[in-house]
Formats: structure tokens, sequence, C-alpha cells
């Protein structure tokens, strides 16, 4: 301020010096003049000179009120400026000579307009948002390339194979509004939509959500697939709902967090018929869902990490339109355990679980249990058995697992750990160099069983016999992850899966069948 009152005082001071050296070199071309000619011209100078000092000093004073007018407006308190909402302005100031006079005029600087978009790294994805951050969208997506190696009769032939490759946004819409679209690149049919939903939360405690995504069913089901322990899930997840189609179903939820997250609950309607499918009869599966943690803001309490939980299931099946039982080919695809059958009628699912973790350490369980009717199942043709009512395919599962990571970070569930010393980088927070990475060991017991009961029917023309199915098999998986940084992990399974008992009429014998996995995965 000091610098631009110099300045116009120094303006000031050339234009008066200016003016003085205008009257003193402005004597007439000619001849010499009558001595009081020269007097007279000289008296007329000087009144014009004076004329023009007076005129200086009035613009001098109008220069000085405005720099006044400046320095006040820069020191007026911050809280009237933030009252108003705005940051002080500098006007740009005119000076108009003219007759006697010299008049400012100040016009106010067009206040400049923010940045129609904003780009950005948020430590973990892209994001591209609006000026005012009401609306956001993040790209993210995964690649999972496999190598598998396997042993025992029938076992498939050893192979690289991707087993996804996925790319979607997800984002929001204001404070309200949740949304996300997930293609897979490498599903078996082509290019298939896995997620499309949008989720409306007017309060935490009340959301709707609709689309198609996840069924709500069980912890290791709805942890997200680039977070799971091993690289293929349980044997209880034969039972999840959609299991054929990536556990996910067109439908609709409410659901919600209560009491600052303590208590969570799912409850929703879906058509489990596949990714997009058709429903087959007006009845949809119900699936409700609930996960306590009571000790979830306690930071000192050894249980902050644990979290118990339970799912309930109840659809309806119709023979007429070809449906199954549930696939029992395990899920490192090594063999077949179970046969399927027709089924017709309800549908009943039950689920309990827990999970906890401290520190480095986590450990998880749970059980599962499925219900299958079987009511007016069978054949018309001539002997056959006719429209019958069969016991019900009757399967339960469950798996107990554990993990620990040997470079001391933690993990919660569906969580990746924050790595300390990222391996070739890059580094994220709370990363502070070049190290090993996050190193983890894990290992699961899972077990799966199911029965279909045969029956006795007798008849005076065509007697017939239902076989009785009973099955189990269990695995042993041991697991090592190499958490390279946040966003590269590579695993590897080695896993012992046990066909133990097998009905005798399928033709296989028990048997150890030994399974080698490892996946290299990029996700941002």
């Amino acid at each position: 301020m000091r610098l631009l009152t110099s300045c116009l005082l120094f303006l000031s001071f050339l234009a008066f010096a200016g003016s003085l050296a205008r009257g003193q070199g402005a004597e007439p071309a000619g001849t010499t003049a009558p001595s009081s000619a020269t007097e007279s011209a000289s008296k007329q100078e000087v009144n014009q000179l004076r004329q023009e000092v007076a005129e200086q000093r009035q613009t001098i004073e109008q220069l000085k009120a405005l720099v006044q007018q400046l320095v006040d407006a820069k020191t007026q308190p911050a809280s009237a400026t933030a009252q108003a909402g705005e940051s002080p302005q500098l006007l740009s100031a005119t000076l108009v000579q003219g007759g006697t006079a010299a008049a400012a005029q100040a016009t106010p600087t067009p206040k400049p307009a923010g940045p129609p978009i904003t780009a950005g790294w948020s430590n973990e994805h892209f994001y591209i948002k609006s000026a005012d951050g009401k609306f956001q969208i993040q790209p993210y997506g995964y690649i999972q390339t496999d190598y598998r190696a396997f042993k025992g009769d029938g076992a498939p032939a050893d192979t690289f194979v991707i087993r996804r490759a996925r790319f979607g946004f997800q984002g929001n819409y204001g404070k309200y509004y949740d949304f996300a679209i997930l293609a897979d690149a490498a599903a078996t049919n082509g290019l298939t939509l896995r997620d499309g939903y949008i989720n409306i939360k007017p309060v935490p405690a009340f959301q709707v959500q609709v689309g198609q995504y996840k069924v709500p069913w069980s912890q290791e089901e709805m942890s997200a697939v680039t977070n799971i322990d091993f690289i293929e899930r349980s044997l209880a997840s034969l039972l999840y709902p959609s299991a054929a189609a990536a556990f996910r179903s067109p439908g609709a939820e409410v659901h919600g967090d209560i009491v600052e997250g303590k208590v969570q609950y799912w409850v929703g309607a879906f058509n489990q018929r596949g990714l997009l499918a058709v429903n087959t009869q007006n009845w949809p599966d119900i699936i409700g869902r609930v996960r306590f943690n009571p000790w979830k803001n306690k930071k000192d309490s050894m249980f902050k990490g644990l979290s118990i939980g339970g799912s309930i299931g109840y659809g309806k099946s119709r023979g007429l339109s070809n449906e199954l039982s549930f696939s029992a080919v395990t899920p490192d695809t090594a063999f077949q355990f179970f046969p399927t059958f027709r089924i017709n009628g309800n549908v009943e699912r039950y689920l309990g679980e827990f999970y906890w973790s401290r520190g480095p350490m986590s450990i998880a369980g749970e059980y599962n249990q499925l219900l299958q009717a079987r009511e007016g199942i069978g054949s018309s043709t001539p002997g056959g058995i006719g429209f019958v009512t069969l016991p019900g395919v009757r399967a339960k599962a469950g798996y107990l697992q554990a993990t620990f990571l040997l470079t001391g970070e933690s993990k919660a569930w569906n969580s990746v750990p924050k790595v300390k010393n990222a391996f070739l980088g890059p580094e994220a927070a709370p990363s502070s160099g070049s190290g090993l990475g996050a190193l983890e060991l894990a290992f699961r017991y899972d077990r799966i069983q199911a029965k279909a009961p045969g029956a006795n029917l007798p008849n005076n023309f065509t007697p017939e016999f239902v076989t009785t199915w009973n099955n189990w098999t269990d695995a042993y998986t041991f697991g090592f992850n190499w958490y390279l940084n946040y966003w590269v992990k590579y695993q590897v399974n080695l896993g012992v899966d046990r066909l133990k008992q097998v009905s005798i009429n399928t033709g296989a014998v028990p048997q150890n069948y030994f399974v080698a996995l490892q996946r290299l995965q990029f996700r941002f």
C-alpha cells in the first residue's frame, strides 16, 4: 500500500513539473516584444501556473482520499468479510481530468469463476468431481491372472487363466445418492454386467438400494473379491444365493447402520435366477440379514474388531422351468462331489457367522444350511415315476480360517492392509519408502455335506425306487499373501480337497485332490 501511495505522488509530481516546463518554454516566435508586453505575458503565465498548481493540489488530495479508502477497505475486520461470504476485491480506479477537477471512478473487478470440474487421486482411486463437490465419479476395476495345477483322478489340466477382468465406475450425486456400474470382460458368456445399482440414503439408518448387485447373505460373499484371504472362496460358498451368477441378482433392499454402525441390517427381495434374468414365478426370494459389532467404538477393547451375524432366506423354485439344485463343483473346479437334481417348491436358507480381527491377526467362521424341496417332480412318460413328491435336497457347510500379517500391519474385515514399506512402489500412506511390502500367512478348513434321500414308490404296474445320495467332502488350504503395495497382490494357495464319502452309484471313489493356485492381482 505504501508503494501504491508513493507511485501516485510521483506521478503527480511529474505532471506538475511538466506543466511548469511548458509554461516556461511558451515564448512567441518572431521579433523581440516591448517590455510592457513581456511583463504582461509574464503575469499571465504566473496566473496560469498558479491555477494549474491549484488543480494539481486538488487532484493530489483526491488521490490521497482514494488511497485512504483502499487502505480502509483492506483493513476491515475478517469477520465482516466472512459473513458476507466474499473475499475483499480491489477496485480499478480511473482518473478523469476535465476543466478544473479530476474525478475518480471505481468499478468492481468481476469475480473469477471456479473451474467446472476437478480431477485427482484420492490415494485409492482416481476421481472426477464437480467444482461444488456434489457430483463425483471414480473409475475402478481389477484383473486377476491365475495359474492352476491339479493332481487327482479326473482333475482338470494345469492351466493359465484370466479369472476376472472387471471395470466400472462408482460415485455419488449429492449427499443422498450413490451409484455403481461394473462389467466383467472375462465372463464365460462374454461381456457381462455384474453391478448396476443406485443407493438412496436419506439417513444412515434407512437406505434403499435398487438394481443388480450382491445378495446380502454372508461376510465371505459380501467381501470384495479383491479382499478375500484366499484365491477361491470356501466350500460354503456353494450354498450362497445366486452362487452361479457371481452371487448377484436383480432386486431391491432396505438397509442401514444403527447406533453408529454397531448394528447393521439388510432386508430385500431378489430374483435369484441369474444376471438380468426373468423370474419364473410370481414370488421373489426374500433375504434378511443382521450383523452386530457392539465394541466398534471402544478403542482399547480387545473385542473392537469382533462382529457376529446371521441371515435367513426364503424363496421358491419351479420344476417346469428346469430349475436344479445347487451346483456341487468345488470352487477351485477340482471335481464335482454331488449331482444336481430337479427341484420344485420352497427354498430355505440359514446362516450364522463371526469375524474377529486384532492387530495383525484375524479369525473367521461360518455355518450355512440349505433346503430345496422336490414337490411334484418326475416324468409323465410311460414307465416313469410320474409326478411325485420326494424328500428335499439338504446341504450344510461351514469353514474356520485364520490369518496373520508377518510384517505387523493391521487389517479389518473387507479391507487391504496399509502397507508400511511398499515393494517397488508406488507408496501410499502410511508407506514411508521401499521395502518388502506386507507378508501374510493364512489357513482354512472347510467342509460340505449334501443329501438327497431316496424313496420306494410301490404300485401295481410300475414300482419304482429312487436312490439315496449322501456325499461329503472337506479341504485344507494353506495360503501366502504378498501385498507388494496397496494395489498389487500376489497369492499362493496349496490345498488338499478330500472326497471322503461318495454314493456308490457315482462311480467315484474316496480320494484326495492336490491343488496349487497362484494369482497376481492388480486393482485400481
